[in-house]
């Protein structure tokens, strides 16, 4: 009567099969309002099931409304609850981009070398750190972050950048975009704008313009962000990459640096400091953090997911005394935390010196890969492409004078198996930097170096990228 198939073997318990054939039967008009459903003897005997199977489906049904019964008298299905069927519209899905592409001569940029990092150190390191942490931790630690992995990044900070940071000052978060993403909500100016540099990071870019910044591009140099053009515009906040900035690679100068924070300063805006790679540099040591000239100006944004590897996502922020009530109310509301097993293998890692003694191997790897892919750009290309910016960081911007990487660049290339992202790509305002291409290095081998070279080579040379 009542077309209820059973499947015997299956892995749902015969009372939910029953409840669900019933409740669709109400819900799509085959069972309407009113009709009386058979009594729990006369179904489990059409069913050849249990009374107490139908029993309990019928509980489950009263439970939340479907059916109403009442002593001495039969189940009946309670009215309005036919819902219209609808055919659903389908929409195209967008397409994203395949990382799955194995590319010949793939130079993306912001990828470290994963294939050093001592991985089994790391899980045993992981595993000690979360059986020993207390049994507190294991529930709600709150929106600072675990106290011994502040108070390592202090030391860390204080070794490595010269600074001197009180480890209550420290935040913990999911890596730099997680950090930004935040950060967009502590300003609550109702023009919501934003100075950034142009070009900049694409993805932080999405970061401010998606959480409703009107975004002011200012143009960089070789030299990092050009003061002399900043505009107020009432815009609450600063984004800049002052230590190696991305996408060109320069260092701000001292003089930009201090005009920076006079601008800041005259306008009561708060200046994000994003320390973008630039622990890998490879001429002198790391430069002193834009933070250490005025604390209460400069939130500093640092990760370590470019240092170690991306999975790991802990990152931190340094901030003021006067933002930080805000900061872990947004935090508690978002994800409240970070998981605290990874923060305390990390502070293990730092007390350990371990990751001192890794940034040292890696700079030196990187540093000969960089100097590897400039030699091959030389024995290849000539003297034509120039590099842009300091020696540091995982990638390289190269001007290739009288050409132009424009619109069809990205199509081509990856026909031709080649991966390395134009300069355009990441300008906001368009057309200034069409004659520069990205080429990262730090997950490239030696050979893969060399080869991808001759490659794009003879790309460019077939498709001739001339203005």
């Amino acid at each position: 009567m009542l077309g209820i198939e059973l499947q015997r073997n299956g892995l749902i318990p015969l009372s939910r099969q029953v409840y669900q054939a019933l409740r669709d039967s109400i819900l799509k008009g085959r069972l309407t309002s009113d009709d009386v459903l058979p009594s729990t003897r006369e179904l489990a005997k059409q069913l050849s099931v249990s009374r107490n199977t139908v029993l309990e489906a019928y509980e489950m049904l009263y439970s939340e409304g479907f059916i109403e019964t009442s002593q001495g008298s039969p189940s009946r299905v309670v009215r309005g609850l036919l819902l219209e069927q609808r055919s659903l519209s389908l929409k195209p899905i967008e397409k994203t981009i395949d990382n799955s592409i194995k590319y010949q001569a793939d130079f993306k940029t912001g990828l470290p070398d994963i294939s050093k990092f001592p991985k089994r150190f790391w899980l045993q390191l992981q595993s000690k750190a979360s059986e020993a942490m207390q049994t507190e931790l294991w529930g709600y630690s709150g929106p600072e972050g675990l106290p011994v992995l502040r108070e390592q990044i202090a030391g860390w900070l204080f070794r490595r950048r010269g600074i001197s940071v009180n480890p209550k000052d420290i935040f913990i978060t999911a890596g730099a975009t997680q950090a930004l993403h935040l950060l967009s909500g502590l300003f609550k100016k109702e023009d919501r704008e934003i100075i950034i540099e142009d070009p900049c990071h694409i993805g932080m870019f999405r970061v401010l313009q998606e959480s409703g910044y009107n975004i002011h591009p200012t143009p960089v140099d070789e030299h990092g962000l050009r003061t002399e053009l900043l505009k107020a515009n009432g815009a609450s906040a600063i984004y800049v990459t002052p230590s190696h900035q991305f996408p060109l690679g320069g260092v701000l100068s001292a003089g930009r640096r201090a005009a920076l924070i006079r601008f800041a300063r005259e306008n009561k805006m708060y200046i994000l400091e994003d320390d973008y790679d630039s622990e890998f540099r490879y001429s002198g040591s790391p430069v002193s953090p834009l933070y250490s000239m005025d604390p209460n100006r400069v939130i500093y944004i640092g990760t370590f997911s470019k240092i170690l590897f991306p999975a790991l996502r802990i990152g931190y922020i340094i901030l003021p005394a006067q933002l930080q009530s805000k900061w872990r109310q947004i935090r508690t509301y978002s994800d409240v935390q970070n998981p605290p097993f990874e923060q305390a293998a990390l502070a293990e890692f730092l007390r350990l010196g371990k990751l001192d003694r890794y940034v040292q191997k890696m700079r030196r790897i990187y540093g000969f890969r960089r100097q590897l892919l400039l030699n091959s750009l030389e024995e290849v290309f000539g003297s034509i492409p120039q590099p842009w910016g300091d020696s540091a960081g995982l990638h390289i911007a190269l001007q290739f004078p009288g050409m132009c990487f424009g619109s069809d660049f990205f199509r081509l290339e990856k026909e031709y198996g080649i991966r390395a992202v134009p300069v355009e790509y990441h300008s906001i305002i368009k057309g200034f930097h069409q004659d520069k291409l990205l080429l990262g290095y730090g997950h490239m081998s030696e050979e893969e170096i060399r080869k991808g070279i001759l490659l794009l080579h003879k790309f460019i040379s077939t498709f001739g990228y001339k203005e």
